[in-house]
């Protein structure tokens, strides 16, 4: 039996792994949960699933919690508590599922503490791949992908030598503006950038679905997840979302992973690994689809992904800043204090503020992380001011 910890249970993909756990009792066990600030859905996830013990935001969060449960459990709080579900004695797997760069020291700690890593949170290797695959090579630790990309690579790969590889071919649906056009780009509402066309997920991965910086962050997890340059690491736009990657291999072949666009699949997978295990999801009827189309992404429309590309050729502290700066921009959308088109403004303005150093250690890593959000900060404020939500009059 596997025991797990879950890192942002109560997310989407928290929520979806738990469904799986639930209808495989035999195979998984729960161990620890950290969520952070749903404190319902946590409440109904302890008395389901009796973990050991908890974690959430802050301490009263905590005290509200512990006066919502009836079970006997250890509630932390706080990134301290979220580090000690991740490290936690009695599990032998984390999935690491929490949003954004919050995610960085629970999952380095749990590396560091040999867990086999179901790796959920891109903004982790984004803001320090290097060192968390430094972790885990020391600690002989598997990180095994979850995201729907970056499974279908890890999958389409096994049993093939990394010499024999031409490149990687990431897909992405195109959001919601795949047909969009550029001029109309800057009245686009937050109501219609949370309409992602084939995948239900957290508003945050959403709004990056819909600006494409969810695939730049997405290439930049793969230069460190397979250990590849940027210039073998392509992106094309697939609206149909039923292959999630591709592989070339030196003789041209091309081997795609293809299924439903449906998170519990490569979340089962990474569960199970390196068994495969039954989902009852529906089967990909291919006469259905019908055809499958592809095209290549617009840089002028969606320059995120351009940007993405630009941070990790320059290296240092970029990426880093790069994710930082997304998450400050990708809140004030929410927030309507800036446009839609002002979200890959605020990341160029704080990547031309990003300097060459690159961080050793997880605490430069998070410095690194505190400068790129407040040069984020101070571009919003600028921007706010000439490209305002289009809600305003």
């Amino acid at each position: 039996m596997r025991k797990l910890t879950i890192l942002g249970s109560t997310g989407s993909i928290g929520v979806n792994a738990l469904r799986i756990v639930e209808s495989h009792p035999d195979r998984f066990c729960i161990e620890a949960l950290a969520a952070w600030t749903n404190m319902e859905k946590l409440a109904e996830q302890i008395e389901k699933f009796r973990p050991k013990v908890v974690s959430v935001a802050d301490a009263a969060r905590a005290k509200e919690l512990r006066s919502m449960i009836k079970r006997r459990v250890k509630v932390l709080h706080g990134a301290e508590g979220a580090i000690t579900c991740a490290m936690h004695d009695s599990s032998d797997m984390v999935l690491s599922a929490m949003v954004g760069a919050a995610g960085l020291a629970p999952t380095l700690a749990a590396v560091k503490s040999g867990k086999t890593l179901a790796l959920a949170n891109k903004e982790t290797m984004v803001t320090a791949g290097e060192i968390v695959m430094r972790e885990a090579k020391a600690a002989r630790v598997k990180i095994i992908p979850v995201d729907s990309e970056h499974s279908a690579l890890f999958q389409a790969l096994r049993g093939e030598k990394m010499k024999t590889l031409r490149r990687v071919i990431l897909t992405a649906s195109g959001g919601p503006f795949i047909n969009t056009p550029k001029d109309a780009m800057g009245s686009l509402t937050l109501e219609q950038a949370l309409r992602h066309p084939n995948w239900r997920m957290g508003r945050k991965i959403t709004i990056d679905s819909a600006t494409l910086m969810n695939k730049g962050l997405e290439v930049i997890e793969a230069r460190w997840l397979f250990n590849l340059p940027a210039e073998k690491i392509e992106v094309v736009v697939h609206p149909e979302s039923v292959i999630h990657s591709m592989v070339e291999f030196n003789d041209t072949s091309i081997i795609a992973q293809m299924g439903l666009p449906d998170m519990r699949a490569p979340i089962a997978f990474a569960l199970s690994h390196p068994d495969r295990q039954e989902t009852q999801l529906p089967t990909l009827d291919i006469a259905t689809v019908g055809k499958l189309t592809f095209q290549p992404p617009d840089l002028e429309r969606f320059p995120s992904l351009a940007l993405a590309y630009d941070a990790l050729r320059m290296g240092g502290s970029a990426t880093a800043v790069l994710n930082a700066a997304n998450e400050v921009a990708v809140q004030a959308f929410i927030d309507k204090r800036i446009s839609f088109t002002a979200i890959p403004q605020v990341c160029e303005k704080a990547l031309t503020m990003a300097d060459n150093g690159k961080a050793a250690t997880m605490a430069e890593a998070l410095a690194i992380d505190r400068r790129g959000r407040a040069y984020a900060r101070e571009a919003v404020e600028q921007i706010s001011r000439t490209s305002p939500y289009p809600s305003r009059g």
